[in-house]
This record gives structure tokens, C-alpha cells and sequence, in this order.
């Protein structure tokens, strides 16, 4: 395996673009702040711990479909000389693809905006023979124009956007991303996408509430993220997660919750604000879809879909560009 590293170049640093978030997404009402940024290197390491938990099943039910699949999969996109992976996590689901793949050299591309997401998933990729590993330190966006711009002709491109990230999109927002994912595609080039199905409340809210306190410490962490990286004095003890099942957006929703009323200064931010007891910042948020909804939305970016499995609530939709 070969591996060179790539950073997209981008106007501003991940800390300056942090702190322009923070600044904008903490003046609204609610307030919020992007998923996104949950992904530092300690957030990284968090949820890969959430993915190992009891009670969500989300990882080990995409993990089977993988592993039953992947010679299937392979079969149907071929040939492919390049796969992209958007959020590559550890890189053990790439790896289980990869390893139905036929011998001869493949360029895989990994966008992450966490350096150590990738660095992870370069290390899971490492045993593979004949495979150039190419990581884009960037945003999906970012990293998705710099590919299409460096394409080389010959053989299909695969991309794969796996875990129900899908999910961290609002409607509008998934649409457009699809689009964008469409754009940057050939006719004939396939997308991967794993998406997790409605399920029962309790279920969901142990997934994202869990007795550990493993997703309350993720969610968390972003204000830890604020103070070191921001000069933030978010008081850990004074803010408590809660994960929340919107019914009517079909979505689980993360906030973390003040619980008293207390001053928060964020100096690179540029932001003095006080919250009330009970006030919010809301941090995430995860949709869930019945599995003809995953079609219609592919279907609607400019893919056919060719194939769709589930296992335990969760679903990989095969579709071709066209």
C-alpha cells in the first residue's frame, strides 16, 4: 500500500472556521452548533467507542451487511479502479469491501476533516497489496471537488458514505449533499449508502442516551473543544446531554442542556452570552427513513437504484449514476 497525504487547501483554518461557527450558530435562536465539529481527535476516539456500545447497533448491523455482501457489491460496480469513502471512521468497513475486490492497483481517496480519522483508517488499510491511499484532510465538499478535478480516465469510481452520516442532514441538506455527491460523479459510477431505519422510541433514545454516559461525554466534548481551542469557559458541570426523539421530523435530536443560569465567554468567538437554566445548544442531529424514502432520495439526486439490503433496522442502498 502506498500513501501520500493530502490537505484541500481551504480559505481558513479548522480553528478559524470553528470559531466563525461558533460565533454565528451560538447567536441563533435555538442556539446550535454543527455535527461536524464534534470530530476533533478526542471526539473521534468517543464515538468509536459509541459504536462499540450495546445499544447501538448501527456499526455491527452495517458491519454484517459488509461482510455478507461485499463480493456481491464488488460484482455489480465493476470494474472500479478508484473508491472514495466520505467519513472513513477506523477504515474496517472499507477494509471488509476491499477485501472482495480483485488483484490490480486502486486509488482509494479518504475525506475526513479529522486527521485522526484518517490516520485510523490508513492504518486498517495498510495489509491491502497494489492500493494507493490518498486522505483528504477536509470537508466532504472540499475533498469531493479535488477528486473529481485529479480523475484519471479508465475503470468506475465507487463512493461510499456509510454509517447513516446521511442522517446528520436535514431534508434540504441531504438532497443537496446527494446532488453534490451526483455532480462529482460519472455516468456509471456508484454510490454506497448506508442509512439506519425508523425504530422503536426507547430503542433510539438508549442508542443516543446510553447508561454509560459514553454519547453524553461525546456531546460534551465540544465544549471542551470551545475552551481549548477558543479560550471558551464553558463549565463542564453546568451543561448535561439530552437526546431527544422528534416524531414529527422523524429525527433523534442531541442538546446539550445549562442547568443553572450562568455567563459563557468565548473569546476568539468574539461572544459573551448568558443562559438560563434549561436553555439549549443543540448539536446533532440523526434521521431515521423507512427504506422507500432512502430510494426516492437517491432517485431524486440522479441515481438508479440497483440494489438495497437491511439487517437490525439499518440499510445499504446500491445506485448508479446516470
Amino acid at each position: 500500500m502506498s500513501m501520500r497525504r493530502f490537505v484541500v487547501p481551504e480559505t481558513t483554518t479548522a480553528r478559524s472556521r470553528f470559531a466563525v461557527d461558533v460565533e454565528y450558530y451560538l447567536s441563533l435562536a435555538p442556539r446550535q452548533l454543527p455535527s461536524e465539529h464534534l470530530y476533533d481527535e478526542l471526539g473521534s476516539e468517543l464515538f468509536e467507542a459509541i459504536c462499540r456500545l450495546p445499544w447501538y447497533g448501527i456499526t455491527r448491523a452495517e458491519q454484517r451487511l459488509l461482510e455478507r455482501l461485499a463480493s456481491d457489491i464488488i460484482s455489480r460496480v465493476a470494474p472500479i479502479s478508484t473508491i472514495i469513502e466520505l467519513g472513513p471512521g477506523s477504515g474496517l468497513k472499507l477494509a471488509t469491501l476491499l477485501s472482495a475486490r480483485p488483484a490490480g492497483p486502486m486509488t482509494v481517496h479518504l475525506v475526513d476533516v479529522s486527521a485522526a480519522a484518517l490516520e485510523a483508517a490508513g492504518r486498517a488499510l495498510a495489509s491491502h497489496i497494489d492500493l494507493e491511499v490518498v486522505p483528504h484532510e477536509a470537508t466532504y465538499e472540499a475533498g469531493l471537488s479535488e477528486i473529481a478535478g485529479s480523475r484519471r480516465a479508465g475503470g468506475r469510481t465507487l463512493t461510499l458514505f456509510l454509517g447513516s452520516n446521511i442522517g446528520n442532514f436535514d431534508p434540504p441538506g441531504a438532497a443537496a449533499f446527494l446532488d453534490n455527491i451526483r455532480t462529482a460523479m460519472s455516468v456509471g459510477d456508484s454510490l454506497l449508502l448506508g442509512a439506519d431505519l425508523l425504530k422503536p422510541e426507547a430503542d433510539l433514545l438508549l442508542a443516543y442516551d446510553d447508561p454509560l454516559g459514553v454519547t453524553a461525554a461525546f456531546n460534551r466534548n465540544l465544549l471542551v473543544r470551545a475552551n481549548n481551542e477558543l479560550g471558551a469557559d464553558f463549565d463542564l458541570a453546568g451543561f448535561s446531554h439530552r437526546a431527544v426523539w422528534n416524531a414529527g421530523a422523524s429525527r433523534i435530536e442531541m442538546h446539550l442542556v445549562s442547568t443553572r443560569r450562568q455567563r459563557v465567554r468565548v473569546p476568539a468567538a468574539d461572544l459573551d452570552i448568558t443562559f438560563e437554566s434549561d436553555d439549549t445548544i443543540w448539536t446533532e442531529s440523526s434521521y431515521k427513513y423507512r427504506a422507500d424514502q432512502i430510494v426516492a432520495m437517491v432517485e431524486r439526486a440522479g441515481f438508479i437504484t440497483t440494489s438495497q439490503w437491511s439487517d437490525d433496522g439499518f440499510a445499504l442502498t446500491l445506485a448508479a449514476a446516470r
